[in-house]
């Protein structure tokens, strides 16, 4: 099976640099799509579509800082690497608090553009992994009934079997068999797997 062609959203409003940046990003390997201000990009027909941006920070309308600045505040925003015609030191410092990957200094060097984007990219799989990691543990988060989820809080917090039965007012038995049915839903194989899994949350 092919892989998903890996997008870089590029945003800038200088045609000459973005048709260079878009010949020069494709011969990367990268799937470019070029955008001429903020708005034609937010815009855009699959705003759902992972990926990449590289984009000028200073353009007419919403400045590319203003834009990464706005999805700084917002669940899901894209890793970027910005790119600027002046080196300032300002906006490159608002640039990194927002989240930016790098600040490159037109005209840029392949080599230099080439390691940004593929850092973006970097960030961009481990944020996914993440995301996948926890989706799927609170899938089996979800599998646990209350009373599960009471006795693995109390396992995590280094209770034995007897303590614990202790505590609900319960059979050491009826313990051990939520404490069996708790570990094959969350796939624990071990009671240190069933506390990383408990204080994951």
């Amino acid at each position: 099976m092919k892989p998903a062609p890996r997008l870089v959203y590029l945003i800038d409003d200088d045609a000459d640099v973005r048709d260079a940046l878009v010949l020069l990003l494709r011969t990367m390997g990268f799937a470019p799509r070029p955008f001429a201000g903020v708005q034609s990009f937010l815009d855009r027909p699959d705003p759902r579509q992972d990926g990449c941006l590289v984009i000028d920070i200073r353009m007419p309308g919403t400045s590319g800082l203003q834009l990464l600045e706005r999805m700084a505040k917002e669940a899901g925003g894209m890793p970027t690497v910005m790119i600027t015609g002046h080196g300032d030191v300002a906006a490159c410092r608002r640039a990194f608090k927002a989240g930016a990957v790098d600040f490159l200094t037109k005209p840029i060097d392949e080599q230099v553009l080439l390691e940004a984007v593929e850092a973006a990219f970097a960030e961009l799989d481990q944020r996914n992994r993440t995301e996948a990691a926890r989706a799927g543990r609170d899938a089996r988060l979800a599998k646990l009934t209350q009373r599960e989820r009471e006795i693995l809080d109390l396992v995590a917090e280094g209770l034995s079997t007897k303590e614990i039965a202790r505590a609900l007012d319960v059979s050491p038995r009826t313990v051990e068999t939520h404490r069996a049915n708790i570990a094959e839903k969350i796939g624990a194989g071990s009671v240190a797997e069933m506390v990383r899994f408990a204080l994951e949350g």
